[in-house]
């Protein structure tokens, strides 16, 4: 049988940096991966950013997105399904930001997916220079996505200082209580840079397996709580973005934005690629990309944003 990892995590949280990171150490113990980038987004830009570890022994699917719930889950299955019969020993999957742990549970065990796979481990990034406090809905996608892991990772850990990283633990572990979990699971918790990840780190997560944790559900549309914005072919330069960025993070009339991710084209015909949140811009160049800038987040407002950016997005 294959094994399946579910790799989880809030928007921006570092999903694909782990991902990166940990296919590239499977596949130095000899390993072939696959990796399905399962998004609910009608463009995915973080499976153009895992581009430089594919190759024989790693290769990358993408389900489609801009589809309904329903529609997602079966298009989810029949790659899956797909992915099957290629002679994969590890598959990794990074869903959406906004993903409901129900989806992959109930999924992995349909016919005949419930034969061909197994479910290793269920890993939650958590991001500890997450601002506090989150929204009702993004308080219960965190705490249900860690619930069920075995391994929560905390990411961005190079610059954050020990009252940063005890609040989101202490945050983290409310959440729990929140829904009203009857029995804390017994994890695996990283806290420290994942550059510094050691062989027994890697050991230890590949080992750690997912609990079924039993929890009060919150029902809600994600289509209604989160709003994803896309701008298409802007004439931005690098010091347009690294200014505009953090302004319309700052500006609270914007809405409450998690990420800004995309790629940029400059004027010289060069890429960059755009990962911004509250914290910081990061502008890395790349080979190649996609003309498209992303903004996700909640109650966002589109008139606001344009005045910032000074084009229509779709």
């Amino acid at each position: 049988m294959i094994t399946i990892d579910l790799i989880t995590g809030f928007l921006g949280a570092g999903k694909t940096t782990f991902i990166r990171k940990y296919a590239t150490h499977l596949m130095e113990q000899g390993l072939n991966i696959g990796i399905l980038e399962n998004d609910h987004g009608a463009v995915n830009v973080d499976a153009m950013l895992l581009q430089d570890i594919l190759g024989e022994h790693c290769t990358l699917e993408m389900v489609a997105g801009g589809c309904d719930a329903d529609c997602h889950k079966r298009r989810f299955k029949t790659k899956l399904i797909a992915m099957g019969m290629c002679g994969y020993d590890r598959i990794l999957v990074e869903p959406s930001g906004i993903f409901d742990m129900d989806e992959f549970f109930d999924v992995l065990h349909e016919d005949p997916l419930e034969r061909w796979y197994t479910i290793g481990n269920v890993i939650t990034i958590v991001d500890v220079s997450q601002p506090l406090p989150l929204s009702e809905t993004s308080r219960y996608l965190l705490a249900s996505q860690a619930s069920e892991a075995g391994t929560i990772i905390f990411s961005h850990m190079d610059d954050a200082n020990d009252a940063q990283v005890m609040a989101m633990k202490n945050y983290l572990f409310d959440t729990y209580h929140e829904i009203k979990i009857q029995t804390l699971p017994k994890q695996v918790i990283i806290d420290k840079p994942l550059d510094q990840l050691s062989d027994s780190d890697y050991k230890a997560i590949m080992t750690s397996g997912w609990h079924n944790a039993e929890y009060t559900k919150l029902w809600f549309d994600t289509d209604k709580s989160y709003d994803s914005l896309y701008f298409m072919n802007m004439d931005f330069t690098a010091e347009f973005l690294e200014e505009s960025c953090p302004k319309l993070f700052q500006d609270p009339n914007c809405g409450n934005i998690f990420r800004i991710k995309g790629f940029q084209q400059l004027p010289d015909g060069s890429w960059l690629s755009v990962n911004a949140t509250k914290k910081q811009t990061v502008l890395t160049p790349v080979p190649n990309g996609q003309a498209i800038l992303i903004i996700i987040g909640e109650d966002l407002h589109q008139d606001v944003i344009e005045r910032y950016w000074g084009r229509s997005c779709v």
